[in-house]
């Protein structure tokens, strides 16, 4: 049975085959890389089709998987790209005040004053802080700041954006963006999803 668009959250995205028995990895977007296989199947975009998933490794923000049916690094290579999803019906309730990394990739980001600047591609951490990732539009390099309050003052998910503050010489451009008071946290706060939820070698 399908699951319709809007009910799925990406999980991660197929980056290539590991080795000859058709096994993948996937950047993921867990919290964790090893709870990806444990919603069940996972699905693309449309829902129309079905994953059926075992985890075998797992790597800070890598797991590789073995996905039924694909038994060859020719059938996993011809996934290289293909974004995995898992049901949201799967994934606990979070607090208002908090969202799942995945829910912010693919948001519109902005600054305060020159408008969409990209969208958000990734959010990592590791280990010296988490880190929110930007596809520029201009295109480049992309642009890599830590996901703090006072860098990402705004998270509106209903709205489909986040609005940046960029620290001085992390943007080109004369952006920065006027952020008035102390951050609340010096961290935005993360569900563990676990309980209930690149290329790269």
């Amino acid at each position: 049975m399908s699951q319709s668009g809007p009910s799925l959250t990406p999980a991660g995205i197929i980056v290539g085959a590991q080795g000859v028995r058709g096994l993948v990895r996937v950047k993921t977007f867990t919290e964790t890389s090893d709870v990806i296989a444990d919603y069940g199947p996972l699905f693309n975009e449309s829902g129309e089709r079905q994953f059926s998933v075992t985890l075998v490794e797992a790597r800070p923000t890598v797991a590789v998987i073995k996905i039924d049916g694909v038994a060859s690094r020719e059938a996993a290579e011809a996934l290289k790209g293909l974004m995995l999803h898992i049901p949201r019906s799967a994934l606990p309730e979070v607090d208002e005040d908090e969202f799942y990394h995945a829910d912010l990739v693919g948001l519109v980001a902005e600054t305060e004053t020159e408008g969409r600047i990209g969208v958000v591609s990734s959010l990592d951490d590791f280990g010296a802080g988490e880190l929110i990732e930007i596809a520029l539009d201009a295109g480049g390099a992309p642009l890599v700041c830590p996901f703090t309050m006072a860098v990402v003052p705004i998270v509106d998910i209903a709205g489909g954006k986040v609005v940046l503050n960029p620290p001085a010489g992390l943007w080109p451009r004369e952006t920065k963006a006027k952020h008035t008071g102390p951050a609340k946290s010096g961290k935005r706060k993360r569900p563990k999803p676990v309980e209930g939820e690149g290329d790269l070698a």
